[in-house]
């Protein structure tokens, strides 16, 4: 079956986590961020339903299936107003990385309750001084007898306070060359010397935003995952799912703002016919609609690629895919809200607050910029500026 034509499965999937999206809505989760919570009724009612884990291999208790059938979930939960940001961290990343490069033991010990949502997981790799530049990383790792020594910080890490444990990119000394390479730890929310304080955001949502610091973090030998000579792959094992799961995010949330722009462009008379009847009003719509479109068939097309084991092929889709639905998102919450006017921002259609969210599909996991960069030298072979 071609990636470019859904399933009948994959369809059904769609319909069946819309539907669980409607029972709660935007409304549910404005109501969460307002009082500080988080979203632990959805949470649990999608984990019940074997949808957070539904990439994670069955014999750990997932699904089987891979980071298509979860794009699909989170999608349809955007497309409702009330998406989980911590899917694309816990099960997409983490979930990932833990059910390819693992231990079995890290594999018994974690992916069933990342599957069956009763456990969940942050991930660390961002820094203050490197950005998402995994060869500036400063926090590193080192030997003490069997344990593991962490230093370093962190910023910009999403769900920490909830989170089980946070999966930490730092950087070992290579025993051969002397150089810095990439590894994975799972650090556990109440290891000693790690600490975190929350970033106060103009952005409002239910996830918080937290700043870590790991001073002197002993961790057993088995708080690394996989192999230490296989870091890079393995974070790039985590981050291509990364950028698809961000994808899905981008175009649910802009299916969101279109339903309500185009609901009201329906009804909303000011002469003699509905304000979607002007082409100035629905045909921007319509563009909308086709930029969503596309940028999903990307997406799509990333995860088919990722689910096949193409990581390299995986990695330029999942690039485009990321920064065709920021665009379309931005662009779609930007034009919901000025077919509104003045309601698009009262808090009783509830799209203002999406322009801040909107925002968020452009700036991460990576900016639209590096993606740029990505494409013109793994793509387009052009000399790299730095």
């Amino acid at each position: 079956m071609s990636s470019t034509i859904e399933s009948a499965e994959h369809k059904a999937l769609r319909t069946a986590v819309a539907a669980l999206g409607q029972r709660y809505g935007r409304e549910y989760l404005a109501r969460v961020a307002r009082e500080g919570g988080h979203p632990d009724e959805l949470w649990a009612d999608a984990a019940k339903l074997g949808y957070l884990g539904v990439n994670l291999p069955e014999e750990h208790g997932g699904g089987g299936g891979g980071i298509a059938e979860l794009a699909i979930v989170l999608e349809e939960l955007g497309a409702a107003g009330c998406p989980l940001l911590m899917m694309v961290v816990s099960p997409a990343i983490c979930g990932t990385v833990i059910a390819r490069f693992g231990t079995d033991d890290q594999k018994r010990t974690w992916l069933p309750g990342l599957a069956d949502g009763s456990r969940t997981m942050a991930f660390g790799i961002t820094e203050p001084d490197a950005g998402s530049n995994s060869h500036r990383i400063t926090t590193t790792a080192r030997r003490d007898g069997d344990d593991w020594i962490l230093t370093g910080r962190k910023v910009f890490i999403s769900g920490v306070d909830i989170a089980d444990a946070t999966l930490i990119v730092g950087r070992t000394e290579d025993a051969r060359t002397g150089r810095l390479k990439p590894c994975l730890f799972i650090v556990p929310r109440d290891t000693p010397g790690f600490g975190r304080s929350v970033i106060d955001m103009e952005l409002q949502a239910a996830e918080k935003q937290f700043e870590l610091t790991l001073d002197e973090v002993r961790l057993p030998a088995s708080a690394l995952v996989g192999d230490e000579d296989a870091g890079l792959l393995q974070l790039f094992a985590g981050l291509n799912p990364e950028r698809i799961m961000t994808a899905a995010f981008a175009i649910g949330m802009g299916r969101y703002a279109l339903a309500r722009a185009i609901e009201y462009a329906k009804t909303r008379q000011v002469w003699k016919e509905p304000i979607g009847a002007h082409q100035a009003v629905a045909h921007p719509l319509a563009q909308a609609h086709i930029e969503l479109e596309l940028a999903r068939l990307m997406t799509q097309k990333a995860a088919a690629l990722y689910d096949a084991g193409d990581d390299m092929g995986a990695g330029e889709a999942a690039n485009m895919a990321k920064y065709a639905a920021g665009e379309a998102c931005v662009r779609a919450v930007d034009q919901s809200v000025h077919t509104l006017g003045g309601n698009g921002l009262t808090r009783e259609y509830g799209l203002g607050s999406l322009i801040t969210a909107s925002r968020v599909a452009r700036i991460a996991p990576v900016s639209r910029e590096m993606i740029l960069n990505f494409i013109s030298h793994q793509t387009l072979g052009l000399p790299k500026s730095y």
